[in-house]
């Protein structure tokens, strides 16, 4: 796996090189497309790319402290 530390914040990466650097899988990430709940995705035309910076984001805000945090902060949104 490439290191990701290396990758400039404005580069934009396709689904295959998100798993590549990231380690997230291509079918989650194009399931998180429809559903929500993935990294913010950039689409020109029919292609879908996504920021260096806002997957860096993204995983940072996905930080939790127990698998129990999870479960409070869907009950706290919804």
């Amino acid at each position: 796996m490439a290191n990701s530390d290396t990758l400039p914040q404005e580069r934009l990466l396709s689904r295959r090189e998100v798993a590549e650097h990231f380690n997230i899988s291509r079918r989650w990430l194009e399931i998180a497309a429809v559903r929500g709940g993935g990294p913010p995705m950039i689409k020109i035309g029919r292609l879908v790319r996504y920021s260096v910076a806002d997957l860096r984001s993204w995983i940072d805000a996905q930080r939790v402290q127990s698998t129990s945090d999870e479960a409070s902060a869907r009950v706290s949104r919804g």
